[in-house]
């Protein structure tokens, strides 16, 4: 599972880095599902887009928030499948959070940060959809301690009657991550964006495996991060 990720890269280097117009993206140590997060679409990978973090299908009755979609399944779930053939985004970050029980002895859940040493930004596959709400609204939670906070200000991509909403696809975990979870995001390789925004659906489908272990890093960090309603740098520091 990918429930939290951070994307405190700065706009400036963001938008070299995916060759995208970041204008108005403001820094977060913690994305959480429900917030209006940017993404960069295929049909306009030219800049990012703010949709919500939770997958609502186009077909749905009411609201979802399908925050991850299995590799595994993700071409057969009617959930995901038409999204996964013609509706591909990169999902930018610098690093995502998972919950270890009893890690190191400690009671409770452990939060971990997972990123390069070098915090640099890379892209995690997502899939995105727009649905149209009928009247009344009605919404499917279901998120628990992960959803809620506040975006990242600016435009997102819902208006009162669309919601344009997006799903990370989550993959099995590297040798690290399998300390910490049963699932890890798909971490994409920069070669390998291009093809996951604009390749055939058997192109995009060879790409959704673990990232190589031996280039990341997992360290505690403060339980702090437990609040989608917490977002400052200092979450990322390791717990002493």
């Amino acid at each position: 599972m990918c429930g939290r990720y951070t994307r405190f890269t700065p706009a400036a280097d963001l938008e070299p880095r995916f060759d995208a117009d970041f204008a108005g993206v403001e820094p977060s140590y913690n994305c959480a599902p429900g917030q209006d997060l940017p993404v960069i679409a295929d049909e306009d990978p030219s800049a990012a887009t703010r949709m919500k973090w939770g997958l609502t299908p186009s077909w749905a009755d009411e609201s979802f928030d399908l925050i991850n979609a299995r590799a595994e399944t993700v071409r057969e779930k009617r959930s995901f499948a038409d999204a996964f053939d013609r509706r591909r985004c990169l999902v930018p970050a610098d690093g995502f959070y998972e919950w270890v029980e009893g890690k190191n002895g400690a009671t409770g859940k452990t939060p971990y940060r997972v990123a390069f040493e070098d915090d640099r930004p890379f892209a995690m596959a997502g899939l995105y959809e727009r649905w149209e709400s009928p009247e009344p609204e009605t919404t499917q939670t279901g998120l628990g301690a992960f959803g809620g906070g506040a975006s990242d200000g600016g435009d997102s991509g819902e208006t009162d009657d669309i919601v344009e909403s997006f799903t990370i696809v989550t993959t099995e975990p590297n040798d690290l991550v399998a300390d910490l979870h049963h699932r890890m995001a798909v971490v994409l390789d920069p070669s390998e964006e291009a093809t996951w925004l604009h390749g055939d659906p058997d192109e995009a489908a060879a790409l959704l495996d673990p990232y190589p272990a031996d280039e990341l890093t997992a360290y505690p960090v403060s339980d702090r991060v437990n609040s989608p309603a917490v977002d400052a740098p200092e979450l990322i520091e390791p717990a002493g």
